[in-house]
């Protein structure tokens, strides 16, 4: 009855947050994220599509954004090993229409909100782990400036999403393997607030509905030597995405600089337990996750020419309980800083930025989420000291017409 399950590994990615992407746009991202109150272009379309109200006439935009991310673990016993080292990369396509004649804006997203990978090698405390998740969302979305002081938009988000998790199968059977693969496309919404109430100074507010993916696919199990255990079979699970809610707040204090600060909410307190339904039987993971907030801090100066440069930090809270840590997300408190440079012409405009993510060594202990599954027990945990270290590079260029 052992053979089907994988456990824990509903959620791939190596990232703080549990797995968001909140890395959209290359201005954004320079600005740690701090872009709710601003969204002064196309990218405002997951940032805070009231923001485009701002624009006028056609604006494209296409960019991506690319990440090396590497973990860290040191067991109780003093053993010492990291990820393999992978480079993941998310793309960004952003369409706006901002009518001139009417105070109304249309647009049209294409982002990952979600995803990228890790591996664990070989290793004799929880056993080679993988896992893979891609997750993109279609975001068409309407914006009306009320006054021309408030606008406000809405949108639907259609999300594709796709998983693969394989990990050791049973512990003492180091040539097991147990793979899940799963798809599934869901539809939410997102909403956005844009306040001027004097030049100086703005408040943005962006809000994206909870989803539910029921992923369904296939799960296999082999070498465990047990031939009622090694099955192949359809399989399929139900993981809740949460709701995110930002809030910013922007000041001017000249045409030359922008500050802003913005606190984002994650709920993934939805995230409680998963049910991996797989030919051996109904199988629950434990998540119980905890929500958590982005405290984001950005600065933008514009030059003459239409150049501009801007620094970022992000302070992003842990949501990964010890008890129910997964070495597939080794989430922590993190420390994130950018810096960005890009240039605004007539028709076409460009950005680039660089990130750097660092977490700080984080002790789990008295972890209870088997890894691999125990046959028969006790099993290794994730019990240990982990830390995080990621460098990212994203780029886009625009054109109005």
């Amino acid at each position: 009855m052992l053979g089907g399950l994988c456990v824990g590994g509903a959620a791939a990615p190596a990232w703080a947050l549990g797995i968001r992407i909140a890395d959209q746009d290359p201005f954004a991202t320079a600005r740690g994220n701090a872009f709710a109150a601003t969204a002064d272009n196309p990218s405002a379309i997951f940032y805070n599509p009231a923001g485009l109200t701002q624009l006028e006439g056609h604006h494209l935009r296409i960019g991506g954004y690319s990440i090396a991310l590497k973990s860290e673990f040191t067991s109780p016993a003093g053993a010492e090993f990291r990820t393999r080292g992978r480079v993941e990369f998310a793309p960004q396509f952003y369409y706006a229409y901002g009518m001139k004649e009417q105070p109304l804006a249309f647009g049209v997203g294409l982002y990952a909100p979600y995803g990228l990978a890790l591996e664990w090698p070989a290793n004799p405390v929880f056993g080679p782990v993988f896992g893979k998740m891609t997750h993109m969302s279609l975001n068409p979305v309407a914006a009306w400036q009320v006054h021309p002081t408030l606008s406000l938009a809405a949108g639907l988000t259609l999300n594709y999403a796709n998983m693969e998790i394989r990990q050791q199968a049973i512990t003492g059977a180091p040539a097991s393997v147990n793979r899940f693969k799963g798809e599934d496309i869901d539809a939410g919404f997102n909403l956005g607030l844009l306040w001027q109430p004097m030049k100086q100074h703005s408040v943005g507010v962006n809000y994206r509905s909870p989803t539910t993916q029921n992923f369904s696919g296939s799960s296999t199990t082999t070498g465990t030597g047990v031939a009622a255990f090694d099955v192949t079979g359809a399989a399929n699970a139900r993981i809740p995405f949460p709701r995110h809610i930002v809030f910013g707040y922007s000041f001017r204090p000249t045409p030359g600089w922008n500050l802003e600060f913005n606190a984002d909410w994650t709920e993934w307190s939805r995230l409680t337990t998963v049910n991996f339904v797989q030919p051996a039987g109904t199988f629950p993971a434990p998540f119980n996750w905890r929500s958590s907030w982005f405290y984001e801090f950005g600065v933008t100066r514009r030059f003459e020419g239409g150049w501009h440069a801007s620094a970022g930090y992000i302070f992003s809270e842990n949501s990964v309980p010890d008890a129910n840590f997964s070495p597939l997300v080794p989430d922590s408190d993190r420390h994130i800083f950018s810096l960005g440079v890009g240039r605004q012409q007539t028709r076409v405009s460009w950005d680039v930025a660089y990130q750097l993510a660092w977490g700080p060594s984080r002790t789990v202990a008295g972890n209870t989420l088997a890894f691999p599954l125990a046959f028969p027990p006790p099993s290794a945990t994730a019990n240990g000291r982990y830390s995080f270290l990621s460098h990212a590079l994203t780029a886009s260029v625009g054109y109005r017409f």
